[in-house]
């Protein structure tokens, strides 16, 4: 038997085949989670305010359904924390088969879930709880199929590598706008009858193809080695107590997400309300959103794989400054009430928002250890997603309660949020090409880890 690596070994690449397996099967899980996921925001859009919150102002019901949107949110971090938790202690490929397991299971049972009109008050009371476990098993996704690509790949790859697996985000978007674009196309009786439950039961069919792939996934060398020595009695601790004592990373790595969080709430969830409440067909903004998921079908991979180029920091300070730059011109297309200019609008939109959530991929895990990086990234990760994207809706809804719907506000959070998200990452160290086997990665020194990180990207270490 070999020894056990020292934790000064440099990274190596992993086999080509294995990391394309991993990468396929992170791909999967993650079109799987976030179609689920997505789906449910459409649909509070949509149809659940009715049949879930009846008898009460519309734009109250509008707000209600976003309530339950919320509550997926909030769990999002506890199920980080969870995940995360027993992601660095027992392993990330059993905790992302179990995400997936639940996230399945909550979606087809909001698919066959009785409304207000059959069971009263029992009714919004279960898909709320759905939604928490959906927003729970989520929380423990991204982190745990990003880490598997990254601790996997080459150094000098693994934006490249996790854009792949960001894909997923756009596909999952994009399948459950599709679903929805279909049902939508029913008569509307029919539609609010069992229509809108079709997609939900579809996720059925996707989760036995993604647990297939993803059961036969290894865990990455870089975990192994810390369970080697946390067998040895050399690493001991709570992963969550460890991340908290030093919270720093964890507080820029939330801030960092704020605003992509925040504007894909904006062009995709909240567009329908808006838009809709402005004069546009829902079948309009449907096609707008079906732009948007190309657009970041193309686009994120694309950012992410810069961002091995150029550095993280770089491409996410450059996505921040285009929404601040944009937020104003991009809702003037949209008030133009014409849907060419409408899918414009958003399409700008989705590339700004592509550039400061692609190089997430590689820049949380690579702020945090191996023995508290599940943790570590699931929690920033989620803690950005509820405050940019689970308060967003809900927020915005608010301010168009009063039935004036100006698009004024909503810029202006947009610009807000891309601020936060500027100053975050400014105040963020460079990330690209750290050695994941570093202890303490928020200990390394910056200037040496800078000038560790230029080397590979000489001319003679790329040819």
């Amino acid at each position: 038997m070999s020894p056990a690596p020292s934790p000064h070994t440099p990274e190596r690449p992993s086999d080509p085949a294995l990391l394309r397996r991993v990468a396929l099967s992170s791909l999967l899980g993650t079109v799987i989670e976030y179609y689920d996921f997505l789906l449910y925001g459409t649909m509070a859009a949509l149809v659940f305010g009715e049949l879930f919150f009846p008898g009460s102002d519309p734009a109250v019901g509008t707000i209600a359904a976003f309530g339950t949107l919320a509550a997926g949110y909030v769990a999002r971090p506890l199920g980080g924390a969870v995940f995360g938790h027993f992601g660095d202690r027992l392993g990330r490929r059993s905790m992302l088969v179990l995400t997936m397991a639940l996230m399945g299971a909550a979606s087809f049972l909001i698919g066959v879930l009785p409304t207000y009109g059959t069971i009263g008050v029992a009714a919004p009371v279960l898909l709320v709880l759905f939604r928490v476990v959906q927003g729970a098993a989520i929380g423990g996704e991204w982190a745990g199929a990003t880490l598997m690509v990254v601790e996997h790949a080459d150094p000098r790859r693994r934006g490249l590598w996790s854009g792949v697996m960001q894909m997923g985000s756009p596909i999952g978007f994009l399948l459950s706008t599709v679903a929805v674009t279909l049902t939508s196309l029913l008569p509307r009786a029919s539609f609010l009858t069992w229509g809108w439950r079709v997609p939900f039961l579809f996720s059925a069919v996707l989760l036995g193809v993604g647990l297939y792939v993803r059961v036969g996934v290894t865990e990455s060398p870089l975990f192994q080695r810390a369970v080697r020595e946390r067998e040895a009695g050399t690493a001991s601790g709570v992963p969550l107590a460890q991340v908290l004592r030093s919270p720093r990373n964890l507080v820029l790595a939330c801030a960092v997400g704020i605003g992509p969080f925040a504007l894909t709430a904006l062009i995709s969830t909240f567009m329908l309300t808006y838009a809709t409440a402005i004069g546009y067909a829902t079948s309009e903004v449907m096609t707008g959103l079906l732009f948007t998921s190309v657009t970041g079908l193309v686009s994120i991979p694309l950012f992410s794989a810069l961002s091995d180029r150029v550095g993280r920091r770089a491409v996410v300070l450059a996505g921040a400054a285009g929404v601040v730059l944009l937020a104003f011109p991009v809702y003037a297309l949209v008030d133009a009430r014409s849907p060419a200019l409408l899918i414009l609008g958003m399409v700008l939109g989705q590339v700004v928002q592509s550039a400061m959530y692609a190089p997430l991929g590689p820049l949380l895990p690579e702020m945090f250890g191996t023995r508290v990086r599940y943790t570590g990234a699931s929690l920033g990760y989620q803690l950005a997603a509820l405050i940019g994207g689970g308060f967003t809706p809900v927020f915005a809804g608010g301010l168009l309660s009063s039935g004036d719907a100006r698009s004024a506000p909503l810029a202006v959070l947009a610009v807000v949020c891309g601020l936060v998200t500027a100053l975050a990452v400014w105040r963020t160290a460079e990330t690209r090409g750290r050695d994941l086997a570093a202890e303490d990665p928020a200990a390394e020194d910056p200037a040496a880890a800078e000038r560790s990180r230029t080397r590979p990207t000489s001319r003679g270490a790329e040819a």
